[in-house]
């Protein structure tokens, strides 16, 4: 990743679906194979279900997620990752990890940026 990168970089495409929060929730929430709308809300907690309709769709949109009806009574909906929504798992994890080690880290600065700005005001 020696490359700028510009804003038509395709190399920016991974930072692109990874700044919406709720993409890399739902996508890590999809690991282990299909799952329903309700059982994702379920599953992720403090999704509305128009929150996670409109994350779905992007998904799908994206070709990371792949939505399947069933024709049965009541219908029944589910939702799996692609080949390229299981590709980003990895660096999902990778950066869960990074939080992991790193969050008590940048937690404990903003707040000490922010008693700053408090004494500036």
């Amino acid at each position: 990743m020696d490359r700028d990168l510009l804003a038509d970089c395709q190399t920016r495409l991974a930072f692109d679906l990874l700044a919406n929060t709720w993409n890399a929730v739902v996508i890590y929430a999809l690991r282990h194979g299909p799952r329903r709308p309700v059982e994702l809300r379920r599953v992720i907690g403090g999704i509305s279900g128009k929150v996670l309709t409109e994350t779905l769709r992007r998904l799908e949109d994206d070709g990371l997620v792949l939505r399947r009806a069933y024709t049965e009574a009541p219908p029944r909906v589910e939702y799996e990752l692609t080949a390229p929504g299981r590709g980003l798992l990895e660096p999902i994890e990778a950066l869960g990890r990074w939080t992991e080690e790193h969050a008590d880290a940048v937690v404990a600065a903003q707040e000490r940026a922010a008693g700053r700005r408090q004494g500036d005001g």
